[in-house]
């Protein structure tokens, strides 16, 4: 159980002024709790569920019920996604995988067109595209197990800001103009977010969504049973049988959120704690940090070309072995241990050389030796009693398939696309997969969310995660090492400029901020340099004497809320 009341709450008079530090490098800092999310009136909802005496749990659900309303490019109910729940009292930190399945009736080929070749409208914006979506079932057993507050509290605020409505701000009009085209392919998404004239709402305009209202107060009332049983899943089957989608109400009620076992690893004396598969970057982070650790990372400097070097081999060789070897757990036997030991880290080392790139088309995936959008989000939360929870979830691309189900106000995902479609043949994130996450009914695609959770001696100290698609675990590793290596508070390693590599394409891609004069040595190196939008946007908590909490400004209106 959750330590609910073991230390006496702090009165709001005697905190530290909390001040959100957006400009620069202060987190914004507060003594009883904090709730780091995409988007500020989440957060402030994250925030007061935790004033009511809320405990981590209810706080994430709450935030993440809020975003559904407030952040429809990620947030969301007709998605899926990973939470890490820390128990303060056990000392315990499990694994809530809420990620969408197949539907019984998908196969393998369902994307391929007579000629072999992989329909992209069809595996990323047709309503085939959609897979069984976990949100309001894993919220609803995370409560179950950790939450205090009663489970209609915690629906209540997104009601709010869906029936009277949040003033449009200017993130959310630019996105919904931007992506006009993608959301106009059916009446109930143009419905959803234009006007009834078909005109875009404007800055500063009142944004009302009824039917999401109603869709919440189902889920209000009757818990997930409302979503896999009820009204709503009643008319969610009713658009897939309408629009060609393969859903059916008994795939509603065969859906079960799972409760994993954590994976675990070691850096520098901190012990990383991060997300099982089918999340690959769990694995990944700690496979990268063992082989970093062969390396003085701290007295190379950070963001040096020789660390950037470092960090970029590391990934090369993660991303080749994520081609290969991980699916679904259920369903193929991955080679977890193999992959997140010390000793294959230490093979991986010995293979890079300081001064020398090695070429993309010379990584291979290992051998074992023993038996994904941009528009994620995240949402970090500590409580006032020390327990904590690291949510990613999401909807796979911005506003997912682009398609909302007649009547609900819902977006649904399109997270069949991180299936591999065909083996060899990369996803929309430029992925890489094979047999080991080919499409199979009732499978879980492989993801790249990765939350995840550091402690040091026994205690809590960092909690994070980020959106990104195939750079949300390269963005996770890099603030995993701006604070152990490179010893930055939280938000100097949230604001510090980020790097990726995937191994293919054999491109080194560098946020604009990184120091020219660096990118130059790369480049003289042998990388092949190529200058691109932000990679992720973290959500991050800090622990030490206060908590620090850090909301990337890589994306309009993040924030961190304490008290």
């Amino acid at each position: 159980m959750f330590v609910f009341a073991s230390s006496q709450a702090v009165a709001e008079s005697s905190l530290p002024s909390i001040i959100d530090y957006k400009s620069s490098h202060h987190p914004t800092v507060a003594k009883n709790g904090m709730v780091v999310s995409r988007q500020y009136l989440a957060s402030r909802v994250g925030r007061d569920i935790l004033k009511k005496g809320g405990s981590a749990v209810d706080a994430t659900i709450a935030t993440g019920f809020a975003l559904s309303v407030v952040l429809p490019v990620a947030g969301n109910i007709g998605g899926g996604g990973f939470m890490l729940v820390h128990d303060a009292e056990s000392g315990e930190t499990i694994a809530i995988d809420y990620r969408e399945k197949a539907p019984a009736k998908a196969h393998k080929d369902m994307y391929l067109d007579s000629e072999g070749n992989v329909d992209r409208q069809k595996a990323r914006f047709s309503y085939l595209s959609v897979g069984v979506p976990g949100t309001v079932a894993g919220f609803e057993l995370a409560h179950k197990k950790y939450g205090k507050l009663p489970w209609k509290d915690l629906v209540e605020p997104a009601i709010r800001l869906a029936e009277d409505g949040f003033v449009m701000n200017w993130d959310l009009a630019s996105k919904l103009e931007q992506r006009r085209t993608h959301l106009s392919q059916s009446e109930a998404t143009k419905k959803a977010y234009y006007k009834k004239d078909g005109s875009s709402y404007q800055l500063g305009e009142l944004f009302v969504q009824k039917d999401l209202a109603w869709s919440l107060k189902q889920i209000q009332a009757h818990g997930a049973k409302a979503f896999y049983h009820g009204e709503v899943g009643k008319k969610i089957i009713a658009a897939m049988e309408r629009h060609g989608g393969i859903i059916s109400m008994q795939d509603l009620k065969d859906y079960q959120p799972k409760v994993r076992e954590a994976v675990k690893g070691t850096y520098r004396g901190y012990d990383i704690v991060a997300m099982p598969l089918p999340s690959s970057g769990g694995l990944h982070i700690i496979q990268m940090l063992n082989v970093l650790e062969h390396f003085p990372l701290a007295d190379f400097g950070a963001n040096t070309a020789k660390t950037i070097h470092l960090m970029a081999e590391a990934m090369k060789y993660a991303y080749a072995d994520r081609s290969k070897h991980l699916g679904d757990s259920d369903f193929y036997d991955a080679p977890v241990e193999w992959l997140i030991s010390k000793e294959y880290g230490a093979k991986i080392a010995k293979r890079i050389r300081l001064d020398t790139v090695t070429p993309s088309t010379e990584i291979q995936p290992g051998t074992p030796v023993a038996p994904e959008s941009p528009e994620t989000t995240q949402i970090s939360v500590v409580d006032q009693w020390g327990n904590a929870v690291s949510n990613t979830y999401t909807l796979n691309y911005s506003f997912g398939s682009g398609l909302v189900a007649e009547g609900t106000g819902i977006l649904l995902n399109n997270e069949m696309d991180d299936f591999s479609a065909k083996p060899g043949a990369p996803n929309g994130y430029g992925l890489i997969g094979g047999e080991a996450n080919a499409i199979e009914a009732y499978k879980r695609p492989l993801s790249s969310m990765t939350p995840v959770m550091v402690f040091k001696d026994g205690q809590l100290k960092l909690l994070t995660g980020s959106p990104g698609g195939s750079r949300i675990i390269t963005a996770v590793l890099q603030i995993l090492v701006n604070v152990i290596d490179h010893d930055m508070n939280i938000a100097s390693a949230t604001h510090s400029p980020r790097f990726h590599h995937q191994w293919l394409p054999d491109v080194l891609f560098v946020e604009p901020e990184l120091n020219q004069d660096t990118v130059e040595l790369l480049q003289n190196m042998g990388y092949k340099v190529k200058r691109s939008g932000t990679i992720g946007a973290t959500q991050s908590i800090q622990i030490e004497d206060y908590i620090y909490g850090s909301a990337d400004p890589r994306r309009p209106n993040a924030e961190a809320a304490g008290f």
